[in-house]
């Protein structure tokens, strides 16, 4: 009796620190008592108030998604003093809100044949639905629960209400999205899957012996392929087998090279081939996979190759996800630990600012191409060392001389300048790699370089069986140090997503529904109504986009020329390139013969102007001879002297480099050159002057230790230490 009269007044009292005061007191004296027969059980009804509202460490039932969509269903608006009380609605607000702009959420409505465009103008109209509609203690039980568990429940309510509420839409949208269906990318190959193929994955960092283990795989089999990240990398390893005495065919967009009885290719990573049958397939920088740009052609690769052994050469970021692709393909996985030969050393010494420290073997890192002639500049000039130059916009043939040059030790080319383009594709005997800096222009602000590439690119230092074996890294200033050894020191970042791009037959068939689209709208339609699975994403297009933009303006170009020409190789932020590319698929479309309509420069390069009007004119002269490897030969006749002339313009810009002792533009006299240039090739009249700024040519006011800003909030975080970090006085 006592116990019962115990919980009465429990029950009673409203305010918990007086429950919290009476439980102690009676809590010897609860015992089990007769339960009563038929016991009262309040209605849910928001007129009931729960003992949750009292009592905020009880834990509420789990609320039934079934249930709760009855409720919503069969509930009539409430109005006036029956809605919940303005804090609990204020809070379902706020819930629905983080609902609608949850991107799992949104990915989980392609399955109702939302698009992802869409899907906020949905889940506000269910944000009008829900909370009239809700009883107090339901909204109770979902506020109670994690964000993440209450968008789930919510997700299933929602999924229903669109259901009973615009099924037409839906239908609608199931047509338009069945047409850009890109789930299930394994199954779009069906005869890589009739086969059971051995993954080999070669996982570990650089100068570890990965790639070479196999190539010597490659080499040995009776039929092969090997897909290169760079042009530069596949005529480099073309030469190498050649030489071993395997016959091998090399295959990029601007070259193609056919060698007799060639059973063996290299190639570019887009030129590869899923019709063709191979022994083995090498598949280098396999941690493309998951580029924002381009790393659909290594997804296309790894799930169309037709060979019995694929072996994939990378950094362990993308592991996991190979290994779910495998699983989803139905092939065998086999996984090669390597570490690297010699551990990579940070000497605890930087250059101090001072170039005058620069020694033979070092390699000066800068993150742009003003930087880059700067630093050169001043090591010649305050030193006895002669530097080669090494940057993207080179031409793969200059490229390969200036390493060739640095290599080579009977000459007086002893230091490397060079970008972030050494990070990969070359094989130079550095003994120590020096980061300029540590900060690199996105094409927006100044952001800190990535730890995963400043690992790809220190890396390069020390390689076995050259003259400096041991590798070094270290920096210009003093306070980039710390930076960079917090970055040797991160473990690698794990890939969540690899990427994935329409071909153009997926292209085709969704451009039937939408006849009257132009091809930049068909591209943003078919990337709102796009489903697509977890384990992918889809690739960035901003650079087709521009193209296509350009290209509106051009009749007569069917939906494949279109396609065709939106992925030849420009640079989007070069007005004369694009002005060349516009010139190209105009006269194509009037079915004439595409000339190069561009003259041999008299001589090498005097100054910097004359410098990037050489490396324009070899973008000019690639994209033509890629445009004839994917076009008619009769529309594209002097690919011959086209290839000549870049030959001789590559040997222009080495000359160039190897006098070059100019300061490079400003970044205000390359703007007034643009804009020259701009009104000089008023053909190009759509494009914008942030187009018209090419972040690699124009350089910036470097923000010096970028990094060190960031210190405070990377002392905060438990540093992970590498075995392979040594620090050295």
């Amino acid at each position: 009796m006592a116990a019962t009269i115990a919980a009465v007044l429990i029950r009673r009292s409203t305010s918990s620190p007086y429950r919290r005061l009476l439980l102690p007191i009676f809590s010897h004296l609860q015992r089990p008592a007769p339960q009563p027969t038929s016991p009262w059980i309040p209605p849910h009804h928001r007129f009931f108030s729960s003992d949750a509202t009292a009592d905020p460490d009880r834990k509420l039932p789990p609320l039934d998604p079934k249930q709760l969509w009855h409720e919503l269903s069969t509930a009539e608006p409430a109005t006036g003093s029956s809605r919940l009380p303005k804090a609990t609605w204020d809070d379902v607000v706020a819930l629905t809100r983080g609902f609608a702009k949850d991107p799992a959420m949104a990915d989980q409505a392609l399955a109702l044949y939302i698009p992802a465009s869409a899907f906020p103008t949905y889940a506000r109209h269910f944000r009008h639905f829900l909370p009239p509609r809700l009883s107090l203690e339901s909204a109770e039980r979902l506020l109670s629960l994690p964000a993440e568990d209450a968008h789930a429940l919510l997700l299933q309510a929602f999924t229903e209400y669109c259901v009973n509420n615009h099924a037409d839409e839906l239908r609608q949208n199931k047509s338009v999205m069945a047409a850009a269906d890109l789930t299930a990318p394994h199954t779009w190959y069906p005869f890589a899957r009739a086969m059971r193929r051995r993954v080999v994955y070669h996982c570990g960092p650089t100068n570890s012996g990965k790639t070479h283990n196999a190539l010597a795989r490659f080499s040995t089999a009776k039929s092969g392929v090997y897909c290169s990240p760079l042009r530069l990398l596949a005529m480099e390893v073309f030469d190498k087998v050649n030489a071993l005495g395997v016959y091998c065919t090399l295959r990029t967009g601007q070259e193609i090279k056919e060698v007799p009885f060639a059973n063996h290719v290299t190639c570019t990573i887009e030129m590869l081939s899923t019709e063709e049958l191979y022994e083995v397939a090498v598949v280098d920088e396999i941690q493309m996979m998951a580029d924002p740009t381009r790393g659909y052609a290594w997804t296309r690769a790894v799930l169309g190759l037709k060979a019995d052994e694929i072996h994939l050469c990378g950094d362990p970021s993308v592991l996991k996800i190979v290994r779910k692709v495998c699983a989803d393909t139905g092939d065998d996985l086999e996984v090669h630990q390597y570490e690297r030969f010699k551990p990579l050393v940070v000497e605890a010494k930087s250059l101090l600012g001072d170039l005058k420290n620069v020694r033979a073997g070092d390699c000066i890192v800068a993150f742009s191409r003003r930087e880059i002639f700067e630093v050169k500049l001043a090591i010649e000039k305050f030193t006895k060392h002669k530097c080669c130059v090494i940057y993207g916009a080179l031409p793969p043939e200059t490229r390969r001389q200036q390493a060739k040059l640095f290599n080579e030790q009977d000459n007086e080319y002893d230091v490397l300048v060079a970008s972030d383009a050494v990070g990969m594709g070359l094989n130079l005997n550095i003994r120590r790699v020096v980061f300029y800096s540590l900060s690199k222009y996105n094409g927006d602000r100044m952001v800190p370089v990535a730890a995963s590439q400043v690992k790809q690119i220190a890396g390069r230092a020390g390689r076995r069986g050259s003259v400096y074996p041991d590798g070094l890294t270290t920096t210009f200033l003093l306070d980039d140090l710390e930076y960079l050894i917090e970055c040797l020191q991160q473990p690698f970042e794990e890939a969540k997503k690899i990427g994935l791009f329409p071909c153009f037959e997926q292209v085709e068939m969704f451009a039937s529904q939408f006849p009257d689209f132009t091809f930049t709208d068909l591209l943003d339609k078919f990337r709102d109504n796009c489903r697509i699975d977890k384990t992918y994403f889809m690739c960035q297009q901003d650079s087709i986009k521009k193209v296509a933009n350009m290209l509106e303006r051009v009749q007569g170009l069917s939906l494949k020329d279109r396609y065709n020409f939106c992925f030849a190789p420009v640079n989007i932020r070069d007005p004369k390139a694009m002005y060349h590319l516009l010139r190209f698929a105009t006269h194509y479309s009037q079915s004439r013969r595409v000339s190069i309509a561009m003259g041999m420069p008299k001589g090498s390069a005097t100054n910097d102007t004359e410098l990037l009007d050489l490396e324009t004119k070899h973008q000019v002269l690639s994209m033509y001879l890629w445009l004839s490897h994917h076009f008619e030969e009769d529309n594209f006749p002097h690919a011959q002297k086209a290839e000549e002339m870049a030959v001789n313009i590559a040997d222009l810009l080495g000359k160039s480099l190897a006098k070059a002792s100019w300061k490079p533009e400003s970044r205000q006299q390359t703007r007034q050159r643009r804009e020259e240039n701009e009104e000089s090739d008023n053909n190009v009249e759509n494009m914008s002057d942030d187009d018209a700024k090419s972040v690699s040519e124009v350089g910036y006011e470097r923000l010096r230790s970028l990094p060190k800003k960031n210190s405070r909030k990377r002392h905060d975080r438990p540093s992970q230490h590498s075995s392979s970090l040594n620090l050295v006085a």
